[in-house]
């Protein structure tokens, strides 16, 4: 059975081609994931929107949105709390800055404290 298709977005932005020979292809944005050792991630602290509860931003994540979602699991699983992964962040409840800078250095990381 085809997927049903709700709204423009479903398509990938792709609406129509007047041209016969044009193949759409839909793996074409898959990001490669960069190498622990050169990825860039900066540790945040974040409250905003969150009803004063605190929760450990990690931003500038390289690749794809598979390799993000293992990293937020591996991270979630090392501080026993929830989270999530989208859009090139982990976001892990609590503060456990220290404990996951140091979990992301061993594993090769570059990892850079930002605030306070």
């Amino acid at each position: 059975m085809a997927k049903k298709i709700s709204s423009l977005e479903d398509l990938g932005g792709f609406v129509f081609s007047t041209n016969k020979d044009f193949e759409f292809d839909q793996n074409s944005e898959t990001e490669e994931t960069l190498n622990p050792n050169q990825q860039h991630l900066e540790a945040h602290l974040d409250k905003k929107n969150r009803g004063g509860k605190v929760a450990t931003v990690i931003k500038g994540f390289v690749g794809s949105a598979d390799d993000l979602k293992t990293l937020a699991k591996e991270l979630k699983t090392l501080c026993g709390v929830g989270g999530s992964a989208k859009d090139g962040e982990i976001i892990i409840q609590g503060n456990f800055r220290d404990k996951i800078m140091d979990y992301l250095k061993n594993k090769g990381y570059k990892v850079k404290r930002v605030g306070g």
